[in-house]
């Protein structure tokens, strides 16, 4: 191979790395808030006075939610808790024979495939818990559907262990399996069935295509090894988590968008993105990725390993935080009829809103930590988001639309939104 050719295939490396940092995320997102500030943009405006009355807003209901201001992390772990219910103990209980490698790898097992699950179910669809008869929709739904599931070793390969996923059990998922799982029917819709199955089957291909990281067992829980194996003290960076998941699942994605054939994931394109090289005009989000980073962090703590370096992950650009800025005034469409139609997450407009939403969750942070009295320290992104934006997101929705629907519907596959 000649010269150039290497020195050319390490700076397509270091542009499709620099796409999977979250500071890259922020530094594009700030570049188009920018822009949009300074009135180049076809679609937005932005009203920074809003800001304070969302601030007020965060910090009282994160006041009433978490009255001490223990607030926990904004995690897959929290929708687990719904209604009350003690499924993590149930877990434990499970895995209370096990190593606390082994425990580690079942929990990170079912945060993977649960967070994968996770994206909009539409307003039609909710799930009913048989043990305590009680009802779910949205995010809480999914995640009590697919705890039941892996319980019930839906996602095992081995009727010996159901406690885990691997690859065998996720390529042979088909759509009557996941719609018996989440309950699906002709009255019960959920949005983008095979769209997840699809993205299902593509996550067990990549774990069987790389045993040096997910053992020959194929499963996602061998992260834990991968990421602790080599280290004397357990601390471990939460970006390095977001590194590694983009590293082995950024092929399972379908958006279509790849630089120079690696495959990128939530990468779109902006005309007011900036950068240089051959990132240029790229926006990266990586939410679905992020959330599934900060679901992770307690897995990890269980077992023992110090996750550090929350806030170098950003704010989650989806339906409740975005929405949250819209109905509150701070983002603001310039078409009246903005919500006329379902819209792709390939729109400009969507991808602007989304962009938007990362870089104003950042200043509204120091806001919510002065109206709470709190340390940045002690109050990273993560638990605003919790305590916080998304609930706000949730509350203003069911303030101004019956049935709490977001301001925006987004045409999803199942995979993004």
């Amino acid at each position: 191979m000649a010269l150039s050719e290497v020195r050319g295939d390490e700076a397509a490396a270091r542009a499709v790395r620099s796409l999977r940092s979250p500071a890259t995320i922020r530094q594009r997102c700030g570049a188009i808030l920018a822009a949009v500030e300074r009135g180049e943009s076809a679609h937005f405006r932005v009203d920074r006075s809003a800001l304070p009355a969302v601030a007020d807003r965060v910090a009282t209901l994160t006041r009433e939610r978490f009255p001490s201001l223990q607030v926990p992390l904004h995690s897959r772990w929290r929708h687990f808790e719904a209604g009350g219910v003690d499924r993590k103990g149930e877990l434990d209980r499970a895995l209370a024979e096990r190593t606390q490698a082994a425990a580690a790898r079942s929990r990170i097992d079912l945060t993977l495939v649960s967070v994968l699950l996770d994206a909009g179910a539409g307003g039609g669809w909710s799930y009913t818990e048989a043990v305590s008869g009680q009802r779910y929709a949205r995010s809480e739904g999914l995640a009590v559907a697919s705890f039941h599931a892996f319980m019930a070793g839906r996602f095992s390969s081995d009727p010996g262990d159901p406690y885990r996923v691997d690859a065998p059990a996720l390529r042979r998922i088909g759509a009557k399996d996941l719609a018996e799982i989440f309950q699906v029917s002709g009255t019960n819709p959920l949005i983008g069935l095979d769209g997840r199955v699809a993205l299902l089957q593509r996550l067990g291909q990549a774990l069987a295509d790389q045993p040096d990281t997910f053992n020959s067992l194929a499963r996602p829980g061998y992260l834990f090894d991968a990421l602790t194996r080599h280290r004397a003290v357990h601390h471990l960076r939460a970006e390095r988590i977001l590194q590694a998941l983009l590293d082995a699942f950024s092929p399972i994605w379908p958006s279509g968008s790849s630089l120079h054939g690696e495959p990128l994931g939530d990468v779109w394109r902006h005309p007011q993105a900036g950068g240089d090289g051959d990132s240029h005009g790229w926006v990266p989000f990586h939410k679905l990725s992020q959330w599934l980073t900060y679901s992770l962090i307690e897995p990890f703590e269980w077992a023992g390993v110090q996750i550090v370096g929350l806030d170098d992950l950003t704010g989650l650009p989806e339906y409740r935080n975005g929405g949250l800025l819209i109905d509150a005034g701070v983002i603001v469409p310039l078409a009246a009829d903005f919500a006329a139609q379902p819209r792709s997450p390939a729109d400009e407009w969507v991808i602007e809103w989304r962009a938007l939403t990362v870089a104003l969750l950042d200043a509204l942070l120091p806001l919510v930590r002065e109206r709470l009295d709190v340390q940045a320290a002690d109050f990273p992104l993560a638990r605003m988001l919790e305590g916080g934006t998304w609930a706000a997101g949730r509350q203003i929705a069911a303030e101004r639309r019956r049935g709490g629907a977001p301001p925006v519907t987004i045409a999803s596959d199942g995979t993004v939104f």
